[in-house]
């Protein structure tokens, strides 16, 4: 089966994206279904995202086993990824990350939800997955398809789930749209930090996430997931230079 060169490297891209914004650091990971086959995905070995060649991609079965490791080290979690391709037919991508503004709901039970139009991919409502509740005492890390299989439960049909402890988890329909969801979950827990200082809040509606999710899925070349890839990746190859 060919390698989709193109596809492949904007996972690289995407890796270094997620770098320069501050959503991973020397931990996380971003992955993409195989187009050709959906029992498999690809994703970095081991290595810190800003880091990430194309040398560095493997391929994945469903069960985290790599197709061709060749010598390569391959992330701990990525269990996370094939769990939730196995459940979620609809998604393409998965970031795993542990971005910071986003820890504090995920410890406090304080709802996070989009205070911004911008920020309305994240989803209206975002569950907590806590692996305490069926796994007792662990490291906290998804470490094998049975706690995969559990997060895949938690975050159920929705965009975004936080994990008690640990950090959080996106899908997305495409590479792009996974990593706006990301950076921008970033944002808007950074933005309600704030904003709880002030006084109450007043978060997006139900509907209005809808409708704004519609028209960034349905945009035209040069909007929303792809305008926002641009300035992205000219962010993240300036700080490569």
């Amino acid at each position: 089966m060919a390698m989709p060169q193109a596809l492949l490297e904007e996972l690289v891209t995407a890796n270094h994206i997620l770098a320069s914004e501050g959503v991973v650091d020397a931990f996380g990971h971003i992955s993409v279904r195989h187009p050709d086959d959906p029992d498999r995905y690809f994703l970095s070995r081991a290595r810190p995202p800003e880091r990430v060649e194309l040398a560095d991609i493997m391929e994945f079965t469903l069960r985290g086993e790599p197709v061709d490791a060749r010598g390569r080290k391959p992330y701990l979690e990525r269990f996370i990824h094939g769990a939730i391709y196995e459940a979620r037919p609809d998604v393409q991508s998965v970031v795993h990350n542990h971005s910071r503004s986003v820890v504090p709901f995920a410890v406090t039970g304080a709802p996070l939800r989009p205070v911004v139009h911008s920020c309305a991919t994240i989803g209206f409502d975002i569950p907590t997955w806590d692996a305490q509740d069926r796994f007792g005492d662990t490291t906290l890390l998804v470490s094998d398809m049975e706690m995969g299989r559990d997060l895949a439960t938690v975050l159920a049909r929705n965009r975004s789930a936080l994990m008690r402890g640990h950090g959080c988890t996106v899908v997305g329909g495409s590479i792009k749209e996974a990593v706006y969801t990301a950076v921008y979950l970033e944002v808007n827990a950074n933005l309600q930090l704030q904003a709880s200082h002030l006084g109450p809040i007043t978060f997006l509606t139900e509907g209005e996430v809808d409708k704004i999710c519609a028209r960034l899925r349905d945009g035209l070349p040069g909007e929303g997931f792809a305008r926002a890839w641009e300035y992205w990746r000219g962010r993240a190859e300036a700080a490569r230079a």
